[in-house]
């Protein structure tokens, strides 16, 4: 009888081994799993990729991946004072007056953003042609196409769409649309200017940003189908700290 019992342990210790050895913490049944911290030395489970064709061979983010969106407007005649008519001259010339202009639509995770997204970075012409309105410059529009718009996960026109419904979806307050005389304030009045005019805005769902001691740029989360603005922590944490900023009038 012993000898019996000793036959069928080996037996089924030759299965195990055969089979890959004894369970592994990763290993599933259905959704039911092994605790995965139980063997820190065990390989991590590798899901499949659900969308590999939209995955860069470099590594770079899932276009698509991204769990909300941030709409940067930048104040014009900051960006004019601090040389950028080098940069974007029509932008910046006498008598073009422009207060917010679109900086970009930005993908955004909660923690960080998205990056090196596949796809064709060319932007063409049909669609940068219908742009003059959105962004001040041609070559911003197209910087914004590769560098944020690849990662929406969306063809040029449908990232552009999305880009025009964010920005029509903020009001301005009266006091930003064309100042006469420079404007001295602190970040959290500009913030509150922002609450006002847009009664859905709350707290910890947008920023203000600054640099020279001029104010930059209000930032806005917003949902990813734009329909309502969401909280995210980490970009307003990232605004201005000075106590005011100069919001200079447009020369």
């Amino acid at each position: 009888m012993k000898r019996l019992l000793a036959a069928l342990l080996l037996a089924f210790a030759a299965l195990s081994a055969m089979a890959g050895g004894p369970a592994r913490a990763d290993d599933c049944i259905l959704d039911h799993c092994a605790d995965r911290r139980s063997s820190p030395d065990a390989p991590a489970a590798s899901a499949p990729d659900p969308a590999p064709w939209r995955r860069s061979s470099g590594g770079g983010a899932l276009a698509g991946d991204f769990d909300f969106y941030v709409l940067a407007l930048s104040w014009s005649p900051s960006f004019c004072a601090m040389g950028g008519a080098a940069r974007s001259p029509a932008q910046c010339a006498s008598g073009a007056n422009p207060g917010f202009v679109v900086h970009g639509l930005w993908p955004q995770n909660d923690y960080g953003y998205p990056r090196q997204c596949p796809g064709n970075g060319f932007l063409p012409f049909s669609v940068l042609s219908s742009l003059g309105d959105l962004y001040p410059d041609q070559g911003l529009a197209r910087h914004e196409w590769r560098q944020h718009g690849l990662c929406s996960g969306k063809p040029p026109s449908g990232y552009f769409a999305d880009v025009r419904t964010a920005r029509d979806a903020i009001a301005v307050p009266p006091a930003f649309k064309a100042p006469a005389t420079d404007l001295r304030l602190s970040p959290l009045d500009v913030q509150r200017a922002f609450f006002d005019a847009n009664p859905r805005l709350r707290p910890g769902m947008m920023a203000v940003t600054c640099r020279r001691g001029l104010f930059q740029e209000a930032r806005f989360c917003l949902s990813k189908d734009l329909r309502a603005f969401v909280p995210c922590p980490q970009v307003a944490q990232q605004g201005c700290r000075s106590q005011s900023v100069v919001l200079p009038a447009a020369r």
